[in-house]
């Protein structure tokens, strides 16, 4: 399923991932590379299959490591009311 980010949340693109500001609570979260391809993937409406398939394809992860990561970090941005 697609990802988006809810209205209040910045993004910014560093030399080191993606920072993301919720700006309800002045919270920031910072994702390293792995977790920037996983949303970016998402974002342009990939699926978390197809996210996954980018961990493996970009960092040689193992693939049933990398579908685990991918529903860990979408189940944290959505519980965390930064993602829907």
């Amino acid at each position: 399923m697609a990802l988006r980010f809810g209205a209040d949340v910045s993004t910014a693109e560093t030399d080191y991932g993606t920072v993301l500001l919720d700006e309800r609570s002045g919270s920031y979260w910072e994702l390293n590379p792995t977790g920037t391809l996983v949303v970016s993937t998402l974002m342009a409406g990939g699926d978390e299959a197809a996210a996954a398939g980018a961990l493996v394809a970009e960092f040689d992860v193992d693939p049933a490591r990398a579908d685990e990561d991918v529903a860990h970090l979408v189940a944290e941005l959505r519980a965390s009311g930064l993602a829907v």
